[in-house]
């Protein structure tokens, strides 16, 4: 009985010791970000030169807008995003990248990926704003002024296209390096790029006429499915426009089928 005890108080020892060792991590995942009570709008001038963004909200002691900054000059502004922050709660500091995706690069038809690095350090009564340009990498996709330019992300990838091209480029965002991705025979051109919750990305191709198809990659970037037809994705924080997307006749139940990733064992008696 008394080996009985020992044992289980053993037990309850060791899973308080492996509970404790938990708690700062899990701490630290429910400590609320230094720049919660924040935002950052953004707006374009006339001719998509130049981004502005301000940073508005409330401190712990203080509420306003706190600083800006000015994104650009570009020839085109055509897509834009933001990337996950790395946060600091030590020193109050909250640093994301911000991704401009410039569709008439030098005034013509090149696109190039500008990539800035937006720092918030948040004290309990002010935030000071820093932005800087990080670096600038070239694309080889088509742009032009009355291009169209289409851009989403999940936490490792960019992926970017234009209705001028008839590919689209995964970019690594640890070192901006990209591979082509996508493509059809006939050509099509990318007509959408979407994304869900999950980090699931799918690019579309073809118009709203003629002949579309889908490539669909998963959260480490990997190709996941590709096919004929005009399919998207939705996200639960941004509703999906119907205003340029391609349509399709095609029917889902073709895609309806499951495939085990693993043999099933059956034993003598076949079941």
């Amino acid at each position: 009985m008394f080996k009985a005890c020992m044992k289980h108080n053993m037990v309850a020892a060791g899973l308080f010791l492996a509970i404790s060792a938990q708690l700062p991590a899990l701490a630290a995942a429910q400590t609320t970000a230094p720049d919660s009570g924040l935002y950052t709008t953004y707006s374009f001038d006339a001719g998509y030169t130049n981004a502005y963004l301000s940073i508005c909200g409330s401190t712990e002691e203080s509420e306003g807008c706190y600083g800006g900054a000015t994104l650009g000059p570009f020839g085109q502004a055509g897509a834009l995003i933001e990337g996950h922050p790395s946060i600091d709660t030590t020193t109050g500091t909250v640093t994301r990248h911000i991704y401009v995706i410039d569709e008439a690069a030098n005034g013509g038809t090149g696109v190039a990926l500008y990539d800035y690095i937006k720092t918030d350090t948040v004290s309990a009564s002010f935030d000071s704003v820093k932005v800087s340009l990080n670096s600038t990498v070239a694309l080889p996709l088509t742009g032009g002024s009355g291009a169209q330019t289409y851009l989403a992300a999940d936490n490792d990838y960019l992926f970017i296209g234009t209705n001028q091209s008839s590919f689209a480029l995964k970019v690594q965002k640890s070192d901006l390096s990209f591979t082509q991705v996508g493509g059809f025979y006939p050509p099509v051109n990318v007509s959408s790029i979407t994304s869900d919750a999950y980090g699931y990305v799918t690019v579309t191709f073809g118009g709203i006429t003629g002949s579309n198809g889908f490539y669909v990659f998963a959260p480490n970037g990997s190709s996941d499915e590709d096919g004929g037809g005009a399919d998207f994705m939705v996200s639960n924080s941004n509703g999906l426009t119907t205003a340029n997307l391609a349509t399709t006749g095609a029917s889902p139940a073709s895609r309806m089928q499951v495939h085990f990733k693993k043999l099933v064992s059956v034993d003598n008696t076949g079941k």
